[in-house]
């Protein structure tokens, strides 16, 4: 029989996994994590996260660590044809939205040293490496787990919630019951990760040439390194593609021998798209690949995979501390599976002008693209903006999202006590009731203001300029907003995105009676709030 009961079991060690248990073990949890690997993997994999996920760095507490290790992108991403002429150029220069670089590269393997060390000094999280589990049953009240390993016999444990962040194959998955959604969509590349010996400027950093010849894609791997990608062509076979004698000659018209560079690692990955329709049964939960896989076309493999943790994250720490009914959790599958196929429909489109074989058929893409100017805005297909599903979001009586609900929310810099910091370094990861002002005492009654303390929400009076009672808006970014569109309160959620927004202080204090009825009233449906 197990000595202790966790609060969270988390299958898998990976990038989802780590966030998972820092974002959980810092709000106090006890955080059992398995990983069947007795050690790390130490070869690259994803290579690109943007700002969004900065920012759940951020809330992670790891900021200043992982901005240490990262290739912020300096100019834009570049696609070209085969006579060198540019089709499109996507400005990934600067800060994006969420305070951080638009575009951010990065080697895993030193991405997971970060992680892995600061879950490591949190003292409720347990992490556990050689442990495959091979025995999982949800018995209503906690869920039973056996891990096995080369080097110990079969190890019993128990815990309140179990997510499984184990990968495509996860075996967590196997234990819900749950169709996996695929869209057909598959497509071989040979992945070659490098380290050039010698110093030098990549410009542009990232690019794709769009040559039917052999469609390649040519990006940052972090500082220090470099990575290649060539498509897979009729007749060739996996194994005579994934071979160091292929790397070698198909590296070699980019000027890459063996004099010059290093091969880290080649492997072909067979690019799909799919999604699991539930994530969530009973006490297992789903995050990360075990969940979804995409393309990498638009770089939101792993992204979405740590936007997964965030969403799961506030969720379950409100549930573990019986703020929230468990009923909370399934806005979890609808929330996050909307925003996915929205990043996978993304993926498939891009792959679709990017994997194109026949020479007529780029040609006039070419043609399009060229007249188009490549600005992005002509030439790439129209998607509609990422948005959340149906959950804890504030809608109207019919059930339509109001504007702006479930969109993600910027992060500004405040000045405060005489320091200029980013928004959520000022409140810390929870509840925002971002104000345009100082509100009266009065607004909410006590029973509103017990539960905002619960939540642990924090109140941010702004102003343009200083003024008594209010932080500064330093980059003037949410009161100009918020008088534009007549709001005097906006309400964001843990995961940045926006719960909703009123326009008098009447609407704010009803806004809130609606959250505590998203966290404490539901009864299964996952509907809007």
């Amino acid at each position: 029989m197990p000595s202790k009961t966790y609060d969270v079991a988390i299958v898998g060690f990976g990038p989802v996994g780590q966030v998972l248990s820092l974002l959980l073990g810092r709000r106090g949890h006890d955080v059992l994590v398995l990983d069947r690997w007795p050690q790390p993997y130490d070869r690259p994999r994803a290579v690109h996260f943007d700002h969004e996920i900065g920012r759940i760095f951020q809330a992670a507490g790891v900021a200043e660590q992982i901005a240490a290790i990262t290739d912020p992108v300096p100019d834009f991403y570049e696609w070209r044809n085969a006579a060198g002429e540019p089709l499109v150029r996507i400005d990934w220069s600067g800060d994006g939205p969420s305070g951080w670089p638009t575009a951010n590269f990065f080697s895993q393997p030193e991405l997971e040293r970060v992680l892995a060390e600061a879950v490591e000094a949190q003292p409720t999280v347990d992490v556990r490496r050689g442990h495959e589990l091979v025995e999982l049953v949800d018995e209503g009240e906690h869920v039973r787990l056996v891990a096995a390993g080369p080097t110990m016999r079969d190890h019993e444990y128990q815990a309140r919630w179990v997510i499984g962040a184990d990968g495509a194959n996860s075996f967590v998955r196997e234990h819900l019951a749950t169709e996996m959604s695929d869209l057909g969509f598959f497509f071989d590349w040979l992945i070659i990760d490098t380290v050039p010996q010698e110093e030098r400027e990549w410009r542009p950093m990232n690019w794709q040439l769009c040559d039917p010849a052999r469609p390649t894609t040519i990006v940052s791997a972090g500082p220090g390194r470099r990575r290649w990608e060539f498509m897979r062509l009729p007749g060739e076979t996996v194994n005579d593609l994934n071979t160091a004698e292929t790397a070698w000659r198909l590296l070699e018209p980019w000027g890459r021998h063996a004099a010059n560079t290093t091969i880290e690692r080649h492997t072909v990955y067979t690019f799909q798209a799919r999604w699991a329709d539930n994530w969530r049964q009973g006490r297992l939960l789903l995050a990360g690949d075990a969940a979804h896989q995409m393309p990498p076309f638009a770089g939101q493999g792993m992204c979405s995979g740590l936007r997964d943790a965030m969403n799961l994250s506030w969720k379950l720490d409100l549930v573990l501390r019986g703020v929230a009914d468990p009923a909370l959790l399934d806005t979890y599958t609808s929330e996050r599976a909307a925003h996915v196929r929205h990043a996978i429909g993304m993926s498939i489109e891009l792959g679709r002008i990017i994997c194109v074989l026949d020479p007529e058929q780029a040609r006039q893409r070419d043609e399009r693209m060229v007249a188009g100017g490549a600005d992005p805005a002509r030439v790439l297909p129209d998607m509609p903006p990422p948005v959340l599903g149906p959950g804890v979001l504030h809608c109207d009586a019919d059930g339509t999202p109001l504007p702006g609900v479930g969109h993600l929310m910027p992060q500004c810099r405040v000045d405060s006590g005489g320091l200029t910091r980013p928004l959520d370094d000022l409140t810390g990861n929870v509840f925002q009731i971002i104000t345009d002002g100082v509100l009266a005492e009065d607004v909410f009654t006590p029973a509103q203001r017990d539960f905002l303390d619960r939540i642990g929400a924090a109140v941010v009076p702004l102003a343009t300029e200083p003024r008594a009672g209010c932080h500064t808006d330093a980059d003037a970014g949410y009161p100009p907003l918020m008088r534009e569109l007549g709001r005097l309160a906006v309400i964001v959620r843990p995961d940045f995105y926006l719960y909703g927004s009123a326009s008098t202080t009447g609407e704010l204090a009803e806004l809130v009676d609606r959250l505590r009825e998203s966290c404490t009233a539901i009864t299964g449906s996952t509907a809007c709030r």
